[in-house]
């Protein structure tokens, strides 16, 4: 046996001196040369059931971290697998590693088994990606790797990984090192503009992005808010970067934003937006989003200013430095403040819904109440997942973990995976529907297995519960195979897989179920039932304006939550 690593070797001993922890995978052909060093190297390697689990865990794991996760996969279906995972992060900006093990570099081109050109398929989706060629280079390139998934909008990159190459023996060791990046500095004179269009504005708004906790920017944000009383609204992504439960945090704007939010963005004279992207869902319609706004548009992506709205004043480059170093002198703006507040006030959300059935929004905000500061939800995608943002509480961003820009069902469980394992003191609760949860179902069996205690709330409604609604208001009632009333029993099914379960039916048994869930010592999953008519409000039809907001209306009497 040769003295000399492998690239295989390398490729771990590389992790290790990067700080990589855990990775997330699963084997196959391919790959095997890397889980034959992996054994017994000290990596922590979460084996998922699914490829689509490792790539939504590392995912999540990154996003309750700040750190970059990483996955792996073999050849063929194992790579194509992780390809929805990826889109995920490159969608949200999610720094992320991805290895896949590629055919022997003879059998490439001659559609070998389980060859695909995973290089090919994942361009659009990737920041960079690379084919080692020579496993002397694999240093060097993870390095590189995971330099330019983290530097400035984080994102995805992929290596592939011919399994001759990972088998050969090289005569290089250890970690190559890669210059740090340094975020540019933000343009002076444009930051004295932003503060002078700011000292002119009656009605100033901020309109927080992602982007801020990307730039670790979270409390230069709760400064600056604090110093200037300017109000807030944040997108999807944005949510916790300011208190959910600050006096001038007005909520999420946008298609299912609060009326206060949306009232106060389409009445603002000047909108500061910081580290978000203008998304369809957060303007409505574009032409008649903030008609009469300014705008103040600053971001580490140059490609994000004037792609969507016209920015009177541009700041690009380190947005943790833009923040610190705005300090204009707000004066006249308490009528608007004042207004501002008592919008959300009126327009606050009720939760004394008519029945005694269980009222999800409801069982979401004293949930987020009853874990406090430490809950961090990872959410699925549908109605429970808009419930999630309008009424769970979060004391910071990386609190809420969710599918925003790809919206893809099947994220919470396994992000549930890799956030518990990330922050372990947390009150990690998975939030998912029955028609997300079915997706990755599967991945309860890694629960069981490393006995990770996250708390699963399943919100059951035996539908695919946002398309009906659609199909309700905007298709004439036509319900078109959104009927999932033939679903397993959630209950007997997380008890095969090793889990504690149970179920409530009726209002009187929340806060007792609830109590129950976050006490539970190993994974519990909480079966809950609900309406299948209910539906998310307020909502903005497709193609309106942000101030045409459709509501919810409670004609019979109403019991108390």
């Amino acid at each position: 046996m040769s003295n000399q690593p492998t690239g295989a070797q390398l490729v771990i001993s590389t992790l290790k001196a990067l700080g990589v922890e855990t990775v997330f995978g699963y084997p196959g052909g391919a790959i095997m040369p890397i889980y034959d060093a992996l054994a017994g190297s000290g990596l922590q390697h979460i084996l998922v059931r699914h490829e689509q689990g490792a790539a939504f865990a590392a995912d999540a794991y990154a996003r309750a971290t700040g750190k970059t996760g990483v996955c792996m996969a073999t050849s063929g279906p194992g790579a194509t697998n992780l390809i929805t995972g990826i889109a995920n992060a490159y969608m949200d900006s999610v720094p992320l590693v991805c290895i896949t093990g590629q055919v022997a570099t003879h059998l490439m081109g001659t559609d070998g088994f389980q060859e695909v050109d995973i290089l090919g398929l994942t361009l659009p989706i990737v920041k960079h990606s690379w084919l080692v060629r020579n496993a002397a280079d694999i240093p060097a390139i993870l390095s590189e790797a995971f330099a330019i998934a983290a530097e400035g909008r984080p994102g995805p990159v992929l290596v592939d990984i011919p399994k001759d190459v990972a088998a050969s023996y090289v005569a290089v060791s250890g970690a190559a090192t890669f210059p740090e990046w340094t975020a540019p500095e933000p343009d002076a004179s444009a930051i004295r503009a932003a503060e002078k269009l700011i000292e002119q504005s009656k009605h100033p708004l901020f309109y927080i992005g992602g982007g801020v906790e990307m730039a670790h920017a979270s409390a230069e944000l709760r400064a600056l808010v604090a110093r200037t009383g300017i109000p807030a609204v944040s997108t999807l992504k944005g949510l916790g970067t300011i208190p959910t439960t600050d006096d001038l945090f007005l909520g999420m704007l946008g298609m299912h934003g609060t009326r206060a939010a949306n009232i106060a963005v389409q009445d603002s004279d000047l909108l500061i937006v910081l580290g978000a992207r203008f998304d369809d869902r957060a303007t409505g319609k574009l032409n008649a989003f903030a008609p009469n706004a300014r705008i103040i548009h600053a971001d580490i992506d140059p490609a994000e200013i004037n792609k969507l709205r016209r920015a009177d004043v541009a700041i690009v480059g380190n947005l943790k430095t833009t923040i610190e170093t705005l300090n204009p002198k707000v004066q006249g703006i308490q009528k608007w403040v004042e207004k501002c507040k008592a919008d959300k006030w009126e327009y606050r959300f009720k939760y004394n819904a008519p029945g005694k059935g269980i009222y999800a929004p409801g069982l979401l905000k004293s949930l987020s109440e009853k874990a406090g500061d430490t809950f961090i939800a990872a959410c699925d995608v549908g109605q429970h997942q808009m419930w999630v943002a309008q009424h769970c509480e979060f004391a910071h961003n990386r609190g809420h973990l969710t599918s925003g820009g790809s919206g893809a069902m099947g994220y919470g469980l396994p992000a549930g995976v890799g956030a518990k394992l990330a922050k372990p003191d947390h009150h990690v609760v998975t939030i998912s529907g029955d028609g997300s949860f079915m997706m990755n179902i599967q991945e309860m069996a890694t629960l069981n297995r490393y006995n990770i205690p996250l708390k699963i709330v399943l919100l059951d409604n035996s539908s695919l519960g946002l398309v009906r609604q659609w199909q309700e208001l905007f298709y004439q009632e036509n319900y078109s195979e959104i009927d999932l009333s033939d679903n397993p029993d959630f209950v007997e099914v997380a008890r095969a897989f090793g889990l504690s379960a149970f179920r409530i039916t009726h209002r009187h048994e929340v806060e007792g179920a609830l109590d129950k869930l976050l006490a539970a010592e190993g994974p519990t999953l909480l079966h809950v039932l609900i309406d299948p008519r209910e539906n998310v409000w307020p909502l903005v039809p497709p193609g309106a304006s942000n101030a045409e907001m459709m509501e919810e209306r409670w004609d019979e009497p109403l019991d108390s939550y």
